[in-house]
């Protein structure tokens, strides 16, 4: 027979972040629905601070915070998606190799969204990147042209448009299926995963 005994795994920082970033992608994603430009483009900003303090915070963190903590080898994770066809998979107290992974894609898919959003912004000439090449001249052969681009764009402007909407979709699916393995990992480990990120405690099994 198991008794559990309450231990603190995720500390402040983590916690903070964590439904910080799931508040303000939600903020970010319903303004950039209806177009509300400056709220959606100040709430990127507060992602991409967010996103550079879970960096550093990954680097010099607590223990279950840090990269080097859930950053497995492709055997161990392989491993622990079949053991999970068993329905009684090895138990982690920090990410599991699965969660893991997952991580380090939300991150990987947060970077490109914040960069493809910069770009689109500087292709409209607005945001930290178009600053920094606000007293360039327009090249002569495209002056011409550039009323046609006030009017409809250019086509470096729907590039990145298109990249932001794509990188925006594939955190979404990455969001799904995130919430699938927590759900998935309570059940199977009989932890409440989401009580744990706002408590910071987990449950640790003992003999």
């Amino acid at each position: 027979m198991h008794d559990t005994s309450s231990i603190k795994v995720w500390d402040i920082g983590i916690r903070l972040f964590h439904w910080s970033l799931v508040a303000f992608f939600v903020i970010a994603y319903i303004t950039g629905e209806i177009e509300t430009e400056t709220l959606h483009a100040w709430a990127g900003y507060v992602i991409m601070g967010l996103l550079a303090f879970r960096i550093v915070w990954g680097l010099i963190g607590t223990r279950h915070a840090r990269f080097s903590n859930f950053i497995y080898s492709p055997a161990e994770i392989m491993a622990y998606l079949k053991s999970l066809l068993s329905r009684h998979p090895k138990h982690y107290l920090g990410h599991n190799p699965a969660g893991g992974v997952m991580v380090i894609l939300l991150l990987l898919s947060l970077m490109a969204i914040s960069w493809t959003g910069l770009k689109a912004y500087e292709a409209e000439g607005k945001g930290p990147l178009a600053a920094t090449s606000i007293s360039l001249s327009i090249p002569a052969a495209q002056a011409d042209d550039w009323g046609e681009h006030e009017g409809h764009g250019n086509k470096g402007d729907e590039f990145w448009e298109e990249a932001h909407e794509a990188s925006v979709n594939f955190m979404l699916l990455l969001i799904v299926l995130h919430l699938g393995g927590v759900a998935a990992s309570s059940l199977l480990h009989r932890e409440n995963l989401v009580r744990a990120m706002i408590t910071g405690n987990k449950q640790q099994p003992r003999e």
